[in-house]
């Protein structure tokens, strides 16, 4: 080790200093210790992994489930000039060896993986090989019984602990209750290891709940009375649309986001409004993982979230600069409902569940017992559409089947055009070629791109489009002919799910769903569900203390800035001036007697609350009326 965090802080990020805890999270992992990182979002959790692997020798293995984030993470450390590559089920074989083989060759700092990867005994066989100086689970609550999304394939973590057993494991996670930390460091074996937490509280944010029968409208007023750019979360595709095209229509420049759109669609979207060329993103949950816009001013829920650990976790993508910054709730009693029969979706009937088994091998064509440890592509859409099974239900029968490990059920991969081009550069410059569109696609491309020779690159077939002048299914057409003429290896883009067997197709009879899976899991999501019931719907306390005790935090006192706090400190005003104008009133009538006028006029109060006291006063016998004049008792 012959540098310190702070210079690799500096070299590569450009930071002159750590944000809190960070530098105690390194300092733990370059100690040998394994480590629990609990960062709230927008904490830095990367550069606590990212910085001690870049002091060390060897290679960093990081196991996250979200592949659109390990995409943005590899792509980043790439453009700092650090060498990262990622695994997942969307690469091909020979793609898949060519990572490893670098990885295996000292030639990468950063393999990130899935966890279903752990799965394949060819990969452990590769990985025990591998120079592995830290590993580190992203989302580590996924490993976690009790944790908000679990998810099986977190357990075979374990076995890198087993393959490395002197090797320091860095587990973070952005929310998590003390149940869900033990729980974690338990799975993952830790050693002694140690806890790094950050309190929850974000003394900057004001949480706010509106009850609203017409969300829409509420959702429109608030935005025009507060400034400054803002996210909307919603439930469905289909509503961000509308209220994007609503929020338009209304003159607040707004655009929606989901997990539906192509990748160019979101990162144009996403670019723009960072950029501040549309002000409102109205989005699905697919929306904020990895996104640093520290200027967002209001998070706006329009549809109540299923958990507490989900709301937090996207109402922390407020006022990351530290300025005050608002978190609104919308809900009605509908809602309770709403929340309740989400219960029943994620947990349809065990027949329900054999039911989706069975014509799940049929519609990827698999005979009985084979199949283990094979991967198909899975359009669920047209799965649901030609059995006319329900979205919801059947989803959630794919989730349960996974937890109890007969499948693996990977949502949406998407994975953009890869080109490596497989001759010399000799050989290359001494083709002909068969047409002159074929021979501007290859030299475009190469003027774009770099390092085609070494590794398959991603392009973008819009952006050559853009800038050659070439037209989209002409640059296709030219890449699958030099791919069949073996001048390069071009991979087009796809994007699909997955379905992986564990084990070989079974007759549905014998499908268990342990109790463990089931009522466990049902049991756990109900009082999650609760405890967001009770958050939404609280009307007295406080709402950031409700967070703080659920995430397993004593505050002292009530935050001040939330809508419970403020109409608390708003009553307690009205009574002092209620008792100051009792006491006036005492005062006056004590000298001697006065019209209703002489007090209405002398007083610095409405009219109407000095009438209503003088009401209560008299009704109570404090004081009478005597010949147009009041009087004390």
């Amino acid at each position: 080790m012959n540098r310190l965090p702070i210079d690799i802080l500096q070299k590569y990020w450009g930071y002159t200093r750590f944000r809190p805890l960070q530098e105690e999270i390194i300092n733990s992992i370059l100690e040998g210790n394994d480590t629990l990182g609990l960062l709230p979002t927008g904490g830095g959790k990367s550069i606590t992994f990212q910085v001690p692997t870049m002091v060390s020798d060897g290679l960093a293995v990081v196991i996250t489930p979200i592949i659109s984030l390990m995409k943005d993470q590899v792509d980043g450390l790439i453009a700092r000039g650090i060498k990262a590559t990622y695994l997942h089920s969307g690469l091909t074989f020979a793609e898949s060896r060519h990572v490893i083989d670098k990885c295996l060759y000292g030639h990468c700092k950063f393999l990130y993986i899935s966890p279903e990867r752990l799965k394949s005994d060819r990969f452990i066989d590769s990985l025990r090989l591998m120079k592995v100086s830290l590993i580190v689970v992203d989302e580590a609550h996924c490993i976690s019984q009790w944790g908000y999304d679990f998810r099986p394939s977190f357990l075979q973590i374990a076995k890198i602990r087993d393959i490395f057993p002197s090797v320091p494991i860095l587990a973070l996670t952005a929310s998590a209750t003390p149940e869900v930390v033990e729980d974690i460091m338990k799975c993952l074996k830790f050693r002694d290891g140690k806890l790094f937490s950050k309190s929850f509280e974000r003394n900057n944010l004001s949480y706010v709940v509106r009850k609203c029968e017409d969300k829409k409208s509420q959702l429109i007023k608030i935005l025009q009375s507060v400034a400054g750019c803002g996210i909307v979360y919603v439930r469905s595709r289909k509503k961000a649309r509308e209220i994007a095209l609503e929020l338009k229509n209304t003159g607040i420049p707004a655009d929606f986001y989901h997990a539906g759109l192509s990748s160019e669609e979101k990162n144009d979207k996403q670019n723009k409004w960072i950029a501040n060329q549309f002000r409102i993103m109205v989005a699905t949950n697919a929306f904020g993982m990895g996104i640093d816009k520290p200027d967002v001013r209001i998070v706006i829920h329009a549809d109540v979230p299923s958990c507490i650990e989900e709301y937090y976790q996207e109402a922390g993508r407020a006022g990351r600069d530290g300025n005050p910054s608002y978190v609104v709730l919308l809900c009605n009693n509908n809602d309770k409902s709403v929340l309740k029969k989400r219960i029943s979706d994620a947990f349809p009937s065990r027949e329900y569940i054999r039911l989706v088994y069975e014509y799940l091998g049929n519609f990827l064509d698999l005979a009985l017992g084979d199949g283990e440890n094979c991967t198909y592509e899975f359009n669920f859409n047209l799965f649901c559409k030609q059995n006319k099974f329900p979205v919801l239900p059947t989803f959630s029968a794919l989730k349960l089947l996974s937890q109890a490990g007969y499948i693996e059920f990977i949502e949406e991969i998407e994975t953009m055009s890869r080109v490596m081009i497989t001759v010399d550069k000799e050989d290359l410059y001494n083709i002909d070629g068969d047409d002159e569109i074929t021979d501007q696609v290859l030299r475009a491309i190469l003027r774009t791109y770099t390092g085609l020779f070494a590794d398959y690159v991603y392009i973008d077939e819009a952006l050559i489009s853009y800038r050659f002048h070439i037209k989209q299914e002409d640059i296709y057409q030219s890449l699958l002919r030099l791919n069949r003429k073996h001048i390069l290896h071009y991979i087009p883009r796809r994007r699909t799910p997955y379905i992986t067997y564990y084990s070989r197709r079974e007759l549905p009879k014998y499908i268990q769903i342990p109790i463990s899976v089931y009522e466990d899991r049902k049991r756990i999501v109900e009082n999650r569900v609760n405890a967001m019931l009770n958050y939404t719907f609280a009307e007295k306390g406080c709402r950031e203390n409700i967070i703080l005790e659920y995430f397993g935090e004593s505050p002292d006192m009530p935050c001040g800035r939330c809508d419970i706090c403020r109409t608390e400190k708003s009553r307690r005003r009205s009574e002092e001036n209620i008792d100051k104008l009792h006491d006036s009133i005492m005062y006056m009538l004590s000298k001697r007697p006065r019209t209703i006028n002489e007090i209405v006029e002398t007083l610095p109060y409405q009219k109407d609350v000095v009438m209503a006291h003088i009401r209560m006063l008299i009704g109570e016998g404090v004081i009478r009326l005597e010949n147009l004049s009041l009087i004390l008792n």
